[in-house]
């Protein structure tokens, strides 16, 4: 068993694309982890989306020995985590159980706005902060700039900053050294009652669920009792180990160790992230702080493309719910597009991620509905309800206000880009609070502003404006009022539900618009003119006509007399108007995918 000492629990925190994984990479390769001939990049990045998408989206921990300078073999226990602003509550755990933190910083792009928010995560969590810069490597590298940023925007001493290459292999043995001679050695007494954080669980088909600990105080063996803080619930130990990429099993876990126990839990949602655990006969006093619940923020009903898939549906998000525990689900129907399920996400990543996992893993053809958030609404009889699907919305007659989540949004970005991203959030109907110049080249920007206008095409559109240069990271603040309506889609006169919307009312011109004009170019013309509008309430605010096919009941009339010809005309005009009567018509699937899956409907 390692002495507390020789334990160094660190993480590696940064903004997305600065070199997180590959720097993990490296530092397994040095800690002879994994055989050469075995190696891939990315290593702890075990889904098939995050290798193609380079990106994070579980924080995966792994157990490094490493033998030091003065011969002493120290066990570093390091956890990689998201880089994404969807996953911070994720990152908040993965910090909590750690005593150091390396900061990585792209030598090419300086400091972004997710350096800065995860950087006072870790002081909040009175982490010892390692600046590394990495990418040293690269022709546009620019190392005394990149210094001077973490000096000024940072306030943390660029002498100590570490140069590494993740992607080479330069300066790794110096960055441990570093880690074991900088980062403090935890602190958990091992003969004080049990307290151990749950920074993350997954799912394995044969063993149940595996929890993954940071013991802060006591120890752990096999056949002990342990019980969860945050339910009650109490289990018994099978199996605890290490992570070395394959779980390692081990005889016992002490105070300031890193591991997992296997203890016959069922399913994913019994074990909450950040939740505390604790011995069944010699309980701690109090939890470790922090703990709250995951809450979505962005909600999207999920329909089968086939109707009759939707029990295969069902059964393939109870397995994805094993494996994300983030995920909230419940059953929901459509007029339109039959039995589905309403789902909580906690960004649109995420939402995008399900998606993907859904469609690879579970062969599963679906449809998303349009991404809505949770809106408070005010009744006139004093009662409070949150909304997040427009067919719960009640009568305008019944709300007396609506009011919808805020974000705090920090945008760091080049001088250059300024102006086009101030008409930006302005458009967005942001409210700037903050500006500061970083310095003569760079100004963080701080804007309040809803997040339902975050959810669409924001994030695209900051990219493009400024040329991938401008970062973005988000916070929710809370509920301001709004003018909500709800936007109803109306197809030969008849409501589809499935497409209505919740919007704020300045917008819901421009949105019936553009949803009615694509359905226009979706639907099948038919025997009738199809009317397709937008409307709130009684009052139409936008129109589009699918034209009818229109048969020529005049080809067989060689002149003669107009009477006759108007007799033809009139007759097959009474026919269209009966036809329109009682003819129903079909959305095609591929109408819902058009307007559903754009970015900037």
């Amino acid at each position: 068993m390692t002495k507390p000492e020789h334990i160094r629990n660190f993480c590696i925190i940064a903004h997305i694309d600065h070199g997180k994984s590959t720097l993990a990479d490296r530092l397994i390769q040095k800690g002879r982890l994994v055989e050469d001939r075995n190696f891939q990049d990315q290593i702890l990045d075990t889904m098939d989306i995050e290798r193609e998408r380079g990106i994070t989206i579980k924080s995966q921990a792994v157990t490094i020995p490493y033998t030091a300078s003065d011969g002493v073999v120290y066990e570093l226990n390091l956890v990689d985590t998201p880089g994404h602003v969807d996953f911070t509550y994720e990152v908040s755990r993965a910090i909590n159980s750690c005593e150091g933190a390396l900061l990585l910083v792209d030598a090419t792009q300086g400091v972004q706005a997710q350096t800065l928010s995860n950087m006072y995560l870790a002081l909040e969590h009175n982490l010892e902060i390692l600046p590394v810069i990495n990418k040293i490597d690269m022709a546009a590298a620019d190392i005394p700039g990149t210094k001077k940023q973490i000096d000024h925007d940072l306030g943390l001493d660029s002498g100590a900053a570490l140069l590494v290459s993740a992607r080479q292999g330069t300066g790794v043995d110096e960055l441990f050294e570093a880690i074991v001679r900088r980062i403090p050695p935890p602190a958990g007494k091992s003969d004080a009652p049990l307290r151990a954080l749950i920074f993350d669980c997954h799912y394995d088909p044969y063993r149940g669920v595996v929890v993954h600990l940071r013991l802060f105080d006591g120890s752990i063996k096999r056949g002990m009792r342990i019980r969860f803080m945050s339910n009650g619930s109490e289990y018994e130990i099978e199996t605890l180990g290490v992570f070395k990429l394959a779980l390692v099993e081990a005889a016992e876990l002490s105070a300031g160790s890193v591991g997992y126990v296997i203890a016959g839990v069922k399913t994913v949602g019994d074990v909450r992230v950040g939740d505390t655990v604790t011995a069944a006969e010699n309980p701690c006093p109090s939890p470790l702080p922090g703990f709250r619940e995951v809450k979505p923020v962005v909600f999207s009903s999920i329909y089968p493309v086939d109707s009759n898939d939707y029990e295969e549906l069902k059964t393939s998000l109870e397995k994805l719910k094993l494996n994300d525990a983030s995920l909230i689900y419940e059953k929901d129907s459509s007029v339109a597009l039959g039995f589905g399920f309403r789902c909580g996400f906690l960004g649109l990543l995420h939402l995008e991620v399900i998606q993907e996992r859904l469609e690879r893993e579970f062969d599963q053809s679906v449809i998303f509905t349009a991404p809505s958030v949770k809106y408070k609404v005010r009744l006139r009889n004093g009662e409070d309800v949150f909304v997040d699907n427009p067919t719960e919305y009640p009568d305008e007659g019944k709300v007396e206000e609506a009011e919808e989540p805020y974000i705090r949004a920090s945008i760091i970005t080049p001088t250059s880009f300024l102006g086009n991203i101030m008409t930006l959030c302005m458009e967005k109907r942001g409210v700037q609070t903050n500006m500061t110049y970083l310095d003569e080249k760079r100004v963080e920007l701080v804007y309040d502003m809803p997040l339902a206008e975050v959810l669409f095409d924001f994030y695209d559109r900051l990219k493009s404006t400024s040329r991938g240069y401008a970062s973005f990271d988000y916070d929710i603040t809370g509920y301001k009022p709004t003018e909500l309506v709800k936007l109803d889609i109306l197809l030969n006169g008849k409501g589809v539900d499935a497409l209505s919307q919740l919007v704020f009312k300045g917008n819901a011109y421009d949105r019936a618009r553009l949803v009615c004009e694509r359905l226009r170019d979706e639907i099948p013309r038919q025997q009738f003119k199809i009317p397709i509008q937008g409307a709130i309430g009684s009052q139409i605010i936008a129109r589009e006509t699918v034209n009818a096919l229109r048969k020529d009941v005049l080809a067989k009339c060689y002149g003669g007399d107009i009477t006759r010809k108007r007799k033809l005309l009139e007759k097959q005009k009474e026919g269209k108007k009966r036809m329109k009567m009682v003819g129903d018509v079909e959305l095609p699937q591929s109408a819902f995918l058009a307007v559903l899956k754009t970015k900037d409907n």
